[in-house]
C-alpha cells in the first residue's frame, strides 16, 4: 500500500515541475480556472460539463506529455540534432491538437449559452 501511495507523490512531483517550468502549462491552468468559473455561471448540464472536464484533462494531459518528451530529448540530445527537433515538433503538435479541440468544444457548448444569456 506505501508504494501505492509513493506513485502519487512522483505524480505530483510531475505536476509540480511542470508547473514551475513551463509557461503554457500554467496558462492552460490558469485558463481552466476561469473556464470551471464560467461553466458555472452558465449552469452546464451534467453531458456539458464532462466534454469541457474531458477536454480540459487532455489538454493538461498533452502539456504533461509535451513536457515529459522534451525532458527525455534533452537528456538523451543536449546538443542540437535535426532529429531531436523533430521530436519535439511533434509533441508540441500534440498539445496544438488538444487545445484546438479543446476551443472547438468549448466554443460549441458555451458560445450559444454566453449568447443566450446577453
Amino acid at each position: 500500500m506505501k508504494k501505492f501511495f509513493r506513485g502519487f507523490v512522483f505524480a505530483f512531483n510531475g505536476i509540480k515541475y511542470t508547473f514551475k517550468t513551463q509557461l503554457n502549462f500554467r496558462v492552460h491552468c490558469f485558463v481552466a480556472v476561469v473556464l470551471l468559473g464560467l461553466c458555472f455561471y452558465l449552469e452546464l448540464s451534467i453531458a456539458e460539463w464532462l466534454w469541457i472536464i474531458a477536454a480540459m484533462a487532455v489538454v493538461l494531459m498533452a502539456e504533461l506529455a509535451n513536457t515529459a518528451i522534451e525532458t527525455l530529448v534533452d537528456l538523451i540530445s543536449p546538443e542540437y540534432n535535426i532529429k531531436a527537433g523533430l521530436i519535439k515538433d511533434i509533441a508540441a503538435a500534440l498539445v496544438l491538437i488538444a487545445a484546438v479541440m479543446a476551443f472547438t468544444i468549448g466554443i460549441l457548448i458555451l458560445l450559444p449559452k454566453i449568447i443566450h444569456a446577453s
